[in-house]
Order: C-alpha cells, then sequence, then structure tokens
C-alpha cells in the first residue's frame, strides 16, 4: 500500500496528517488522490459512510488553491451544518505547516450577519449547505466567478434532504468554468441524472465495493420489546454500560425531546440533537457531549450528519430507520479508527421484517440479545 508521499501529496501536508495519526491512506484516498492532484477532470467518488472521502478530495483540493490569490477558488457543498463545520476544521488541520489556505463554513440556522462579516476576510474556500450559499450569493456577498473547482460531499443525502433545486443552481453558476467531484456513499437516479446533466461524460468513476456495506467491527444486535417497555429497557441497558458513551437516534424531533426529558428526569447525564435548535446551543451541546461531561447523546437522523466523535462504544436505535441508508449512517458512528463498537436495534415484534430486509440488504448479521 501507497504513503501519502507516494500518492503525490505535498510533505507539509503529510506532516499535518502523521500530527493527527494519520499515515495509511484509505482505499478510496487511494484511488482518488493521485487522480485529483494531476487531471484535469470530473471525478465521482463512491464510498460508505467513514472511509476518509474529506482527506481523498480535500487534500488534492489544496494543492489546486492559490493562497496570493484571496478570490473564492473552491466550494465543498455538504448537507448539514454539522458536516460543513467538520469539513472546515479538517482542511484547517490539514493546513497547519502550510502556507495559509482560508476556508469559510457557511449554512442555515446561524445568523447570516455573522457569515457575512466572517466572508469579508480572505477566503479561498467555501464549505457551505446549498440553501446558504444561495441566499449570500443572491446577497452578493460571495462572488462565485473565480471557483474552480465544486465538491458535492454526500451527494445522496444532499438529494435525500431536498436540495436538488438549490444545487442545480449552483452548478449553473458556476457553469463552464469548474471541474465537478462528486462524492456519494450511494448512488440513486436522481444522483445518477445529476452526473449525466452536469459532470463531464469522461469524468472518472472510482467506486469502493466492500463485502459489506458497513465496517465489519460493527457487532450488529437487537432487542424484542413491546413498545411501552422500550424507556425501561433503554434506560437498563445505559446503566450496563459503565463509562461508555454512546449515541441514541431518534425518527423524529419529537421523539427525541421526549425521550430527553425521560431519561434526565432519571438522573441519565444526556442531551439531545435536533434541527429545531439554534446553532449555538447545538455547539453547546456537542461540546458537553465530545469534552464527556455528557455521556449518551440523543439524535435525529438528519442533525446526526457529519457528526464525528471519537471513541463511541455503541450506537442504539431507539426508533428502527425507515431507510437503509440511516440504518448505514447511524451505525458508521461506532467502530471508527479501527475500533470496535455495538449498533443496537430496539424492535417490536411486527418490526421483525424490517430488521430482515437490514440484513438482506446490507449482507449483515444480527445477534439477538435478552434482557
Amino acid at each position: 500500500m501507497a504513503t501519502f508521499s507516494e500518492l503525490g501529496v505535498k510533505n507539509e501536508f503529510v506532516k499535518a496528517l502523521k500530527e493527527k495519526k494519520i499515515t495509511i491512506p484509505t482505499e478510496i484516498q487511494e484511488k482518488s488522490i493521485p487522480f485529483l492532484l494531476n487531471d484535469g477532470s470530473d471525478f465521482i467518488g463512491q464510498a460508505q459512510t467513514g472511509t476518509g472521502k474529506t482527506a481523498a478530495y480535500g487534500l488534492p483540493l489544496l494543492h489546486k488553491i492559490n493562497p496570493k490569490n484571496n478570490a473564492v477558488q473552491a466550494l465543498i457543498l455538504a448537507p448539514t451544518r454539522e458536516l460543513a463545520i467538520q469539513i472546515k476544521k479538517e482542511l484547517f488541520k490539514f493546513t497547519k505547516y502550510s502556507d495559509k489556505i482560508f476556508a469559510e463554513a457557511v449554512y442555515g440556522g446561524a445568523p447570516i450577519e455573522k457569515q457575512i462579516v466572517a466572508l469579508k476576510r480572505p477566503t479561498h474556500i467555501i464549505v457551505a449547505t446549498p440553501g446558504r450559499l444561495i441566499d449570500l450569493v443572491n446577497k452578493s456577498v460571495i462572488d462565485l466567478s473565480n471557483v474552480k473547482h465544486v465538491i458535492l460531499d454526500e451527494a445522496d443525502e444532499m438529494l435525500n434532504m431536498g436540495f436538488k433545486k438549490d444545487i442545480t443552481t449552483i452548478l449553473d453558476y458556476t457553469n463552464g468554468q469548474r471541474y465537478t467531484w462528486l462524492f456519494s456513499a450511494t448512488m440513486p437516479k436522481d444522483v445518477k441524472l445529476m452526473i449525466k446533466t452536469y459532470l463531464q461524460p469522461d469524468a472518472k468513476y472510482v467506486k469502493i465495493i466492500k463485502k459489506s456495506v458497513l465496517n465489519e467491527n460493527i457487532q450488529h444486535q437487537y432487542l424484542t420489546c413491546h413498545d411501552d417497555e422500550k424507556l425501561f429497557v433503554l434506560i437498563s441497558f445505559l446503566g450496563s454500560q459503565g463509562k461508555a458513551r454512546g449515541v441514541i437516534f431518534c425518527k423524529t424531533k419529537n421523539a427525541a425531546k421526549t425521550l430527553e426529558k425521560q431519561l434526565r428526569s432519571k438522573n441519565i447525564p444526556t442531551s439531545a440533537i435536533h434541527g429545531d435548535l439554534l446553532q449555538k446551543e447545538r455547539d453547546k451541546i456537542m461540546r458537553s457531549f465530545k469534552n464527556e461531561s455528557t455521556q449518551f447523546l440523543i439524535a435525529t437522523d438528519i442533525a446526526a450528519r457529519g457528526l464525528d466523535i471519537a471513541d463511541l462504544a455503541f450506537v442504539v436505535h431507539y426508533q428502527l430507520p425507515d431507510k437503509l441508508e440511516y440504518y448505514t449512517h447511524r451505525s458508521g458512528r461506532t467502530a471508527r479508527a479501527g475500533k470496535t463498537g455495538v449498533s443496537l436495534a430496539f424492535i417490536n415484534r411486527e418490526q421483525q421484517k424490517n430488521l430482515r430486509f437490514i440484513e438482506t440488504n446490507l449482507k449483515i448479521k444480527f445477534k439477538k440479545l435478552r434482557y
């Protein structure tokens, strides 16, 4: 397996990667980086969550930025504010020993005025959720005339969240002047149509095929109980975890809020993150969870996009998701960086068929637990 230096990554970026204890490229990085560094073409990368896609496109992109030109030279579109913030932080860490390349994250749910002020500083890369980017372009705050690269990160999720019109508007803004790099875990019909419409016919396509679309270090388990027993069973499970930390997933904002109140009434250290929170509230909750002041985090699927928290021992599907990709994304929060983890689903008897569907399509096997 090649090193980052052998892939063509500059020494100053390799030094920053080593400081983050990233020394061996993942498969998507090994197959993407040399092409993106050297070829002027559109690119499609398909790989599961947690495989290092940010570095796969981020490192080549940083090589292509001219630090002496203060214009916006690249856009990275992401489905959620959490992912946008995470990408910006990763790019900042990659550039610790290089010439200063400035990235700014802009997203909805936060005061636009503060983002307008921040964008008055030199900004080479904008990481954005599609809607907020369009707002800022319409206010003439962002000039896209110098953009040479547009990266669509988690393209399938952006389209699933209803951003199709916004994305096509942005691609129309930059048409004829940019290369498009699209990364996605899955390739549904809408993503394929976008590729056909907006990417070059000769776009390079890299697909990482796994025997399982999920990390093999994840143990998939389930408990069967009546709906009115779930809270009791969850409390019992959390009580058995010692100091281990994890995320509990609900399907809706109301379910997350209700569960947070129920667990707090039992003095269980938990907080809920969902779409109704202001950005400063979300940031406060995430700081508390990352510094381990809060042991358990309750999250909805949309709010959890982009969460990258080290050493999560487990995830709990308090409510089984409706979509396979949500199960994949939820489970991918644990067993990161070579560690093991547990993905535990709470189901009632009627949901047995849903579990079998997940097993068949994701090529995994659930182990039944008893309480």
